[in-house]
């Protein structure tokens, strides 16, 4: 038998009982790692590292949803969030900042009564409204269902012989060019150093560009290097003494995510980008890592989309979804997102700034993008 909502956020079943949806801070509750060290759908972006490095660097408030009992052991699910405050964009709720994706950790039957919590919230403390990226698909029966922007999402499966995942990849597009910067001499170096970090930066800030976006501020980077650890990594390939390409990983259970990169445009044809990702998983492969995880791509990114799929990689569709807490209609209760540098002018104009501010410029928005 299906729950029954009532207006104070709790869930009624057929017997009465009532399951309490409460809000805790996921960094000062000392349930929050084991309940992400082990629930099946939990990423890094729901980890307290990367909830941390969002805090410590943009000034976000991480805060969670729960049924869990107040004084129960352990956690038995959550829905996260960070409350972003700007007097440039408007106060509101982000699951999660500068995330891919972060699956609600509930169960489907429970998701009204989390929804009308948050509604109550979303009133109270005047947000502008409250954004859900969820991995998966939300049921058919979740209220508050309409799309407001679609990504595509690319995972290598790891779970077969390295061997047959190399001969997954596209034979001309992939396969040769990482034949060829093995031909070239390209060597990768991994680490946590400053010295990698710094070239690392540079290469992201010229890509960035490139795109006619800003670099994220490096202070990002600086706290997802302390906040992760070992488990982040940064590779660089390079020819000789000369760096052509950088990337950062996450590793978090079974899973490697490929999170942010950069290239020189003018060493594109040695394959070192190629050669970056190869390396990632041959070492994700042999650490018994089941998925790499190639990160989101913008749906009309058809360039990046297709050099993801030629690497033998499943795809699937993120769909986000924004809850306003004005409204009672399924229709209205869900506006589009829009990033204002993400229009042509803006995008000409970026890729003319200097490489120093344009940084400059990127600590300045970020923080009010979420």
């Amino acid at each position: 038998m299906l729950a029954t909502l009532s207006s104070a956020g709790q869930i009624k079943n057929s017997a009465n009982s009532q399951k309490q949806v409460r809000k805790i801070r996921p960094l000062e509750d000392p349930r929050w790692d084991e309940f992400v060290a082990t629930h099946p759908r939990a990423s890094a972006f729901h980890s307290r590292e990367w909830l941390n490095s969002l805090q410590k660097t943009y000034g976000y408030t991480p805060i969670a949803y729960t049924s869990t009992p107040e004084n129960a052991p352990r956690l038995c699910d959550a829905f996260v969030f960070c409350e972003v405050k700007s007097w440039l964009t408007g106060r509101r709720l982000v699951s999660l900042p500068f995330s891919d994706h972060c699956e609600p950790l509930i169960e489907n039957a429970d998701f009204p009564a989390f929804i009308d919590r948050l509604r109550a919230d979303a009133s109270s403390e005047k947000w502008k409204y409250i954004e859900i990226r969820p991995l998966e698909a939300l049921a058919a029966d979740v209220p508050c269902q309409q799309v407001v922007a679609n990504y595509t999402l690319h995972q290598v499966d790891l779970n077969r012989e390295l061997s047959a995942i190399f001969h997954s990849f596209h034979k001309d597009s992939i396969q040769r060019k990482i034949k060829r910067a093995e031909r070239e001499g390209l060597v990768c170096e991994s680490g946590r150093s400053d010295s990698l970090l710094n070239t690392f930066y540079r290469l992201l800030a010229l890509a960035r560009r490139r795109h006619g976006v800003p670099p994220q501020p490096k202070a990002w980077f600086v706290n997802l290097i302390e906040a992760f650890g070992p488990a982040l990594q940064i590779s660089v390939a390079y020819k000789g003494k000369m760096p052509l390409a950088a990337m950062m990983t996450l590793r978090h259970q079974n899973t490697l995510i490929y999170k942010y990169g950069g290239s020189d445009a003018r060493f594109n044809k040695y394959g070192s980008m190629h050669l970056l990702y190869w390396e990632s998983i041959r070492r994700a492969k042999e650490s018994g890592l089941t998925t790499f995880d190639l990160g989101r791509s913008d749906i009309d990114q058809r360039g990046l989309i297709r050099f993801k799929s030629r690497w033998g990689a499943t795809q699937s569709t993120l769909s986000y979804f924004r809850l306003t807490p004005d409204s009672n209609q399924q229709r209205h209760c869900f506006e589009p997102s829009k990033q204002s540098w993400k229009t042509n002018s803006g995008k000409a104009l970026m890729t003319r700034i200097p490489l120093p501010l344009m940084s400059q410029i990127g600590k300045l928005l970020y923080r009010h993008i979420g």
